[in-house]
């Protein structure tokens, strides 16, 4: 299967063509933020106060990276488990975000979240960090440094490969996935 090429940031249009299954490589600009910068960013969203970053039109990867070896923009960046971000991503869409990279499947929240306000749930593969951070150009620091491999950071990636996972139109690899090997008994 041949993959889509995107570039960031994500508008409607582009999302509206994306559907589960498709192998996307994407170029541009995504945000790191795991599950402490998440409550973070809900909590300033409750209180109706502005975030570290403008999160319309952008993707945020579920990564704690490891800290740079000598030569590098970052150490191993592979996905984070996506679950722990269950709770908060249906806010984080509400105020403009429009995608997320992680690992493993998000619950039915996100779902109904990634449908309503138009989003995409990449995957990435886990357990090849050091290979992916080959795709990321530049690293900066954004907000919470305190949160160490946690804090918010701005990367830079090219020719990031990801899978679309779940999509803006109720597509699940992981139901889908199951249900095509349940035809082959």
């Amino acid at each position: 299967m041949e993959s889509k090429k995107v570039n960031l940031p994500l508008n409607d249009a582009i999302i509206k063509t994306l559907h589960a299954g498709d192998n996307v490589i994407l170029n541009g600009y995504i945000y790191t933020a795991r599950d402490a910068a998440h409550k973070k960013l809900v909590d300033l969203l409750e209180k109706s106060e502005k975030l570290p970053f403008d999160p319309v039109g952008q993707v945020i990867y579920f990564v704690g990276p490891t800290p740079a070896p000598p030569g590098k923009v970052i150490g191993s960046a592979g996905p984070t488990t996506s679950g722990r971000m269950n709770k908060y991503s249906p806010f984080m869409l509400k105020a403009g975000l429009k995608g997320m990279i992680g690992k493993g499947e998000m619950g039915a929240e996100v779902v109904e979240a990634l449908k309503k306000y138009t989003g995409v749930y990449f995957v990435a593969t886990g357990g090849a960090g050091a290979l992916i951070s080959n795709k990321i150009t530049e690293s900066e620091l954004v907000a919470y440094e305190e949160l160490g491999p946690e804090a918010i950071r701005k990367l830079k990636i090219v020719d990031f490969p990801v899978v679309v996972a779940q999509d803006c139109h109720g597509g699940n690899i992981y139901i889908e996935g199951v249900k095509k090997y349940q035809k082959l008994d």
